[in-house]
């Protein structure tokens, strides 16, 4: 069982060069940031896309680039994994965001874990020129095309929405074939059968998605198209600091476990990734 830790870092969070020299030293196997272009200030969708849901917290909008902040990761740490939890894929040019996440895996020695989201904030998809509806098929396209520009000497793609034309681009990742692609979100049909045709791993939210309910679901898929699901990773994310939760992950056998730290001064995050710390020795 590996554990990691994931924060939106800001400009009152802990710095990600000092959180990530300090999440290596107590031992965590990785460190996960999310993205978020922008919140545009209308907040016509809900939080997560849920109705009811609570006001949306001001980190959403102040976060740092994740590769960016990855990046400065990357040059103070020597085993820490890198993630992304997550990259909305949709609304990013995917030559560009293979060639970030390459670059990220080449400096970094081969340390990404490069995880994926549909997007729920309508508005933002929108700013992007992105509609809600497509967002799922214009991530499979896009990451089918990265797929190429990693693994090919002359890469190329046509889709029914996107197409390149054949291309050399460098520079590859440093993990073969590249980095594990991992999706967030719920396990519905749909997600099963893109995770299954495009991804290395599943990334539920361990305090909202049914994670002992839908697991045996994605290993049929996965092991129904003819893939190992011994090298299909679960990533149980943003879970809870309890023991009684953390029994019950490794029993269901994932893979990774990841903990939120507080959106607060680099004084009590830290204070709090020291305690996870403890925690991990445990187990």
């Amino acid at each position: 069982m590996d554990f990691g830790v994931m924060i939106f870092p800001t400009d009152s969070t802990p710095s990600p060069t000092e959180l990530g020299r300090a999440a290596e030293d107590m031992g965590f196997e990785s460190l996960w940031f999310p993205e978020h272009s922008h919140i545009p200030t209308s907040r016509e969708t809900p939080w997560g896309g849920v109705k009811g849901a609570a006001p949306l917290p001001d980190w959403y909008w102040k976060t740092l680039d994740a590769f960016v902040a990855l990046s400065a990761v990357a040059a103070v740490t020597s085993n820490l994994k890198l993630g992304t939890g997550i990259t909305l894929v949709a609304q990013r040019d995917p030559i560009w965001l293979a060639k970030e996440v390459a670059s990220l895996d080449v400096i970094s020695g081969g340390r990404v874990l490069f995880g994926i989201g549909y997007g729920w904030n309508k508005e933002e998809l929108a700013s992007h020129g992105v509609a809600y509806n497509e967002r799922r098929e214009l991530l499979r396209e896009r990451i089918l095309m990265m797929k190429s520009l990693w693994m090919d000497e002359v890469s190329q793609y046509k889709g029914e929405r996107i197409a390149l034309e054949p291309s050399w681009a460098y520079p590859k990742p440093v993990q073969k074939p590249h980095p594990p692609i991992i999706m967030g979100g719920a396990a519905a049909p749909k997600t099963i059968a893109d995770m299954v045709e495009f991804c290395d791993g599943w990334m539920p939210l361990a305090t909202r998605h049914d994670i002992a309910g839908r697991l045996d679901e994605v290993r049929s898929a996965v092991a129904s198209a003819g893939r190992d699901i011994n090298s299909f990773d679960i990533t149980a994310y943003s879970a809870k600091a309890e023991p009684e939760l953390i029994e019950k992950l490794i029993g269901l056998d994932v893979n990774r476990i990841v903990f939120n730290l507080p959106q607060k001064s680099p004084e009590e995050a830290n204070s709090r990734l020291a305690d996870l710390s403890a925690l991990i020795k445990r187990f």
